[in-house]
């Protein structure tokens, strides 16, 4: 797939057959985007599982915070990644290790690795990347 651009009906897609996301890279800093996306995400009705070992066991905005992606406690639809590219390709392994790997990895703005997404969609996932569901959200769904 094409990662420069995408069509506004394949994000509205992603976004409403999204139930569950694990948000990797979670803050529980109120100033950080991720705090902010997550709890945008909250708000619209999502289950959000935040993802970062140095918050494992703590909460963020109420939610129990995991150390991995295997350790969040049911499947999840989307992967919301809160890391540098150079550690999206190890999220995409990480995903597609899952026994149950997700159906969406969505990397947040200026995250892109197309080698890394390339990987993922041959595993059978979808891929958005450097782009934000708190911005599109609003724009394509209301």
């Amino acid at each position: 797939m094409n990662h420069d651009r995408y069509d506004d009906d394949y994000l509205a897609d992603i976004l409403k057959k999204t139930r569950t996301i694990a948000l990797l890279g979670a803050s529980p800093k109120p100033e950080r985007p991720s705090y902010g996306v997550m709890r945008f995400l909250l708000a619209r009705g999502y289950t959000v599982y935040p993802v970062n070992p140095g918050q494992a066991g703590k909460e963020i905005l109420g939610q129990r915070t995991y150390a991995t992606l295997a350790d969040v406690p049911q499947p999840i639809d989307m992967i919301d990644v809160f890391r540098a590219p150079e550690y999206l390709d190890g999220v995409v392994d990480e995903a597609l290790a899952l026994e149950n790997p997700p159906r969406f990895i969505w990397a947040q703005l200026g995250v892109r690795d197309d080698k890394a997404a390339e990987k993922g969609e041959a595993g059978g996932i979808e891929f958005v990347m450097n782009r934000c569901p708190a911005i599109e959200y609003p724009r394509l769904i209301g």
